[in-house]
């Protein structure tokens, strides 16, 4: 492999490095943001990534997509389409998900003193202003999990600021159970449900389609990472589109949407909004 031309900057020989240790990397502009998408991929025009939802590396050969553009690869990280990126570059990232590791983001003086106080010791590095804590050992991330505390791992990427101190230890339960929220009571809210179309069966969708399609509209919902808001929207007219002339949609079938949607943050009076806004749409 060609060593990189000064040009490129040490950034790139950090990245060449961690890559072979099997740290996924990429590029950050100054601020500490990636670089935006590609030509081909600017304002979503490629359509996203199904690895977004995962842990995968991008199929683009630029470093877009965010965390999405970490990659161990050699030959793309010295590639002649990220060259660009490494010269304007501010800073370097990794994946840690993808290198099976989370980072327990600790952003003040506070924070330090809450996980030297319940936290095992493992290796930290120091930041801005505070400290990476990292486990050996991937989970979901999470911004905000306490006061001064982001947990970043799967789906995320964290700065590179040096190997740091200590000994890597496993992720422990205390970490894991950061991310797991309580679940609010849901609020029973009245429902308005399209007039029936008709009785008896539903003329055109069996009843196992429309379970099938409550239960992937309850599971979009549930997975929506962001723009819960309008995730919760469009899987609404998504339903009441498919389903909601025949007659077949019951206060129960909304009942559950509803429920999702409340879990995941939503008032009660979000969720009518939305459900109102979706028959408004249709013309129902």
């Amino acid at each position: 492999m060609t060593q990189p031309t000064d040009i490129r900057g040490e950034h790139l020989c950090h990245a060449l490095s961690l890559a072979a240790s099997g740290m996924p990397v990429l590029p950050l502009r100054a601020g500490k943001v990636p670089f935006g998408n590609c030509r081909r991929c600017t304002h979503n025009a490629c359509g996203g990534r199904p690895n977004m939802k995962t842990s995968g590396p991008c199929t683009c050969p630029a470093p877009c997509h965010g965390w999405a553009a970490a990659t161990t690869d050699p030959h793309t990280i010295n590639s002649p389409t990220w060259a660009k990126a490494w010269r304007e570059a501010g800073a370097m990232a990794y994946h840690p998900g993808g290198a099976g590791l989370t980072v327990v983001d600790l952003d003040d003086a506070d924070a330090i003193t809450w996980a030297r106080q319940t936290l095992p010791a493992t290796q930290t590095v120091p930041t801005t202003r505070g400290e990476h804590w990292i486990y050996q050992g991937a989970m979901p991330s999470a911004n905000a999990v306490r006061p001064g505390v982001d947990i970043k791992s799967a789906m995320a990427y964290a700065r590179w600021l040096g190997p740091g101190t200590g000994t890597l230890t496993a992720l422990p339960d205390a970490v894991r159970a950061l991310i797991v929220k309580e679940t609010a009571p849901v609020r029973p809210v009245a429902i308005a449900l399209p007039a029936r179309g008709g009785n008896g069966p539903c003329p055109h969708r069996t009843p196992t389609y429309l379970a099938r399609g409550l239960a992937m509209a309850e599971q979009r919902i549930t997975e929506a990472r962001s723009a819960v808001h309008a995730t919760v929207y469009r899987t609404f007219l998504a339903v009441l589109s498919t389903h909601g002339r025949c007659g077949c949609l019951t206060d129960a079938h909304a009942a559950r949407l509803f429920a999702a949607a409340q879990a995941k943050g939503e008032s009660a009076r979000h969720c009518t909004d939305a459900w109102a806004n979706a028959r408004t749409a249709l013309g129902m």
